[in-house]
């Protein structure tokens, strides 16, 4: 047996990872969180959060998030500093993290996601730009982009034409088809997509029969969602071309292997991280011990082989 061990490394577009697994954006904001929790010793990349181009103070603070079984649902409300904030305050701190960057970007307009990943472009430090999807666009009546092929083309498509940087776009599950978006969005330049963002939901306090979310809506995560999350990554990677990166409820490497077996060249770390910071590199080391129990030599001979039933 080859006591060679096994390669983790994983390219999605021109981003060059060391391992598949990611930190997913949102959790741990520009990376200013992790100063006091832990290290980032064996991730591929850092997903930051969401940056938009004027400042949001996101949903009331009150309500943000709830748990559930099995996960939590949250309503932040995108809040950020804004496009100009974030590169003179929060990006030079997260250049310090020593892991290759993806910046998330969400506008209301094409104009605006053209703008975003403009500045992107020349930021120090940004490998990646992951493009959310997951907001309304203002000159459409407020349909999500991520919910129209149309839409979503067109928000990936105005990125393209304004960065060479590698695109990455974010897709919701809420919608009938996600494979169609997918493809839209691979048509339109993104060179790869990532999915799924959370399901809507709702929590009511019976008592007052109100909803436990100041916002009254939000985005259901954690380890409910990952078999919903497991077959849209299947069905996504046998519609597209470009590589997927899974996420949704991954909580230890097992998880992370199933959704590389639907397909996904990488695998998104969110909702875990609040009880377990340390988490990832239990994943990324679970991951290693699989292929080397296989005999595995590289993570991509892993990609898209579940054999389904007969």
């Amino acid at each position: 047996m080859s006591t060679t061990a096994p390669n983790l490394a994983v390219t999605v577009g021109r981003l060059r990872m060391a391992t598949p697994v990611m930190i997913a954006s949102g959790i741990y904001g520009y990376g200013e969180e992790l100063k006091d929790l832990a290290g980032l010793e064996g991730v591929g990349a850092f997903v930051l959060k969401t940056v938009t181009p004027k400042p949001r103070l996101g949903n009331p603070p009150h309500g943000r998030i709830v748990e559930t079984p099995a996960g939590i649902v949250n309503s932040i409300g995108l809040e950020n500093p804004g496009i100009e904030a974030f590169l003179a305050e929060k990006l030079p701190a997260a250049q310090r993290l020593g892991v290759p960057l993806v910046a998330s970007i969400a506008g209301e307009t094409d104009e605006e996601f053209a703008d975003l990943a403009r500045r992107m472009d020349g930021a120090e430090g940004i490998a990646a730009l992951e493009l959310n999807i997951s907001c309304p666009n203002v000159e459409r009546g407020g349909m999500l982009f991520g919910c129209d092929p149309a839409l979503a083309a067109g928000a990936a498509a105005a990125a393209r034409a304004a960065t060479g940087m590698t695109l990455i776009a974010k897709l919701t599950p809420n919608v009938t088809d996600i494979a169609q978006v997918a493809r839209a969005c691979e048509e339109a330049g993104a060179d790869a997509v990532s999915l799924v963002n959370t399901f809507s939901a709702m929590a009511i306090d019976v008592e007052t029969r109100r909803p436990l979310l100041g916002g009254n809506f939000g985005g259901l995560s954690g380890p409910a969602i990952r078999p919903a999350a497991v077959l849209r990554v299947y069905q996504v990677a046998r519609a597209v071309e470009v590589p997927v990166i899974g996420m949704g409820g991954v909580w230890e490497a097992r998880d992370a292997l199933e959704f590389i077996i639907a397909g996904a060249a990488a695998v998104g770390v969110g909702t875990v991280l609040y009880s377990d910071p340390g988490r990832p590199q239990a994943i990324v080391a679970g991951i290693g011990e699989f292929l080397a129990q296989e005999a595995i030599a590289d993570i991509a001979d892993l990609v898209g082989t579940v054999r389904l039933n007969a």
